[in-house]
Order: C-alpha cells, then structure tokens, then sequence
C-alpha cells in the first residue's frame, strides 16, 4: 500500500490516533507503552524515522515526538479509516433542522451551516457561486488548542471573510475526482494547522460547497458521513423544491 511496510501503515495508524486525541507530538514510548505493536521501542523509533524520510511525520518545535503530515492524513483518510455510519435517527434529526427552509436558499444554507456545526462540533462554511459565504460554529474552533494562539484564530477568522478564496475552493471540485474535498493548509503557512473537508452540491441555477474547518487532528470518520450526508440533503432540497435564492 503506497510506499509503505505493513507494520509502518500499523505505527502511522497508532502515531495519528495518538495525535487526534490531545495534538501532541508522538514519541516511541507512549506508542510502546499503550498500542501492543509488537515490537520493540528501538524498532518504533526507526520506523518513525522512515515515515519521516517519506514525507509522513515531521518534528515541531523541539520536542522529541512528530506530527502527522498532510500526506499522511490523506493516506488515513484514504486508506485506513473506517467511516462512521449515521444512524437514521442522526439523519431524520438533521433533515429536521432544515426542513423548514427549505423553500428560501439564504435560509437554507444558514440553518445547514448551523446544524453541521452543532453536530461535528467544528466551524461550519457554505458557499455558492454567487459569492455568498454562510459559517457557523467559531467557538468550536476556539475550543481546540490549535486556535488558542491569537494570531493564528485571527488568521483563520479573516479567511472565513474572504469571498475570493471560498470561490477558490469551490473551484476545485471542477478537477476533483473524488466526491469530497480535504485541504490541509499544504500552501497556506498562516493556516497549517487547519484542516477543511467539503462537499458539493449541483442543482440547475446554482453550485455549492458545505463543509468543515477544524485542526488537521479532528475525528475524519465521523467529519466525513456528517458532511457528506449535508451535501447530499442541501442537493435533494434544491433539485426537488423551489429556491429563491
């Protein structure tokens, strides 16, 4: 699988689980310690050494520990983790929260964004090709110690109002070829530490995009159904029912 050994995909594994529950850098003797990999914490330690040869850990600050890459994020992402189903009640609940609106697009997109919000416990964004930007949920995002740094919450706030990078974004999905969006801050050094995860929605007149920004550590599998699951309802509404937009 890529270019990796089976038992380096086993550490990556335990290495980015690791990581999503307290966004600590990882070192090799919480791994020996609370994941039975079967091998010694020297054999940890040079693997961890590998991954990082390979573009998949790199070191912060001066700690002994690394952090998953970007790269590795999407080799979990497209390989390793296993999706969370919503249940039917989870899904009657969030068609419920925006049903009412249904008929009123602006009304719409700002109840969805406040429901995936409450539900994945991130910042929620919608966006159209109109220029119109929704987003909901910035107390979530200052929850996490990733945002706790003033200039990096400042950061991520003057995004959010900028109409030219959502078009941006949106435009990737012209050359996506897979059904969701994850951006990583990759080319964005202000907003390293964020992560996005988007959907888009087609209807005649109108495209879109609803998703998530949270810090690259948030819980994919269960980002990813809630999102999804938003982009598909947003697209059924618009297609089967008259929107003023």
């Amino acid at each position: 699988m890529d270019d990796l050994t089976p038992r380096q995909i086993e550490l990556l594994k335990a290495i980015i689980s690791q990581y999503t529950e307290n966004g600590e850098p990882v070192g090799s003797e919480i791994l020996d310690k609370k994941f039975n990999l079967g091998v010694s914490p020297a054999t940890i330690r040079n693997d961890m050494v590998e991954l990082a040869k390979k573009d998949y850990l790199k070191k912060e600050y001066f700690s002994s520990g690394r952090v998953p890459t970007a790269k590795a994020f999407r080799f979990y992402i497209k390989n390793l983790m296993n999706e969370k189903h919503l249940s039917t009640a989870d899904e009657v609940a969030s068609k419920s929260d925006v049903w009412d609106f249904r008929h009123q697009l602006h009304q719409l997109l700002q109840r969805a964004t406040h429901s995936l919000a409450t539900r994945t416990q991130t910042l929620a964004v919608a966006t159209t090709d109109k220029g119109d930007v929704y987003y909901c949920g910035i107390q979530n995002m200052l929850g996490n110690r990733e945002f706790w740094d003033l200039e990096r919450a400042r950061a991520l706030m003057e995004r959010c109002d900028q109409y030219a990078y959502w078009q941006q974004v949106l435009q990737k999905f012209d050359t996506l070829e897979e059904d969701m969006l994850f951006m990583f801050g990759d080319d964005d050094p202000d907003n390293s530490q964020v992560a996005l995860v988007f959907g888009e929605f087609e209807a005649p007149g109108i495209k879109g995009a609803i998703g998530v920004i949270g810090p690259r550590r948030m819980k994919y599998d269960m980002i990813v159904p809630n999102v999804r699951y938003f982009t598909e309802l947003i697209e059924s509404i618009v297609e089967t029912h008259k929107i003023e937009a």
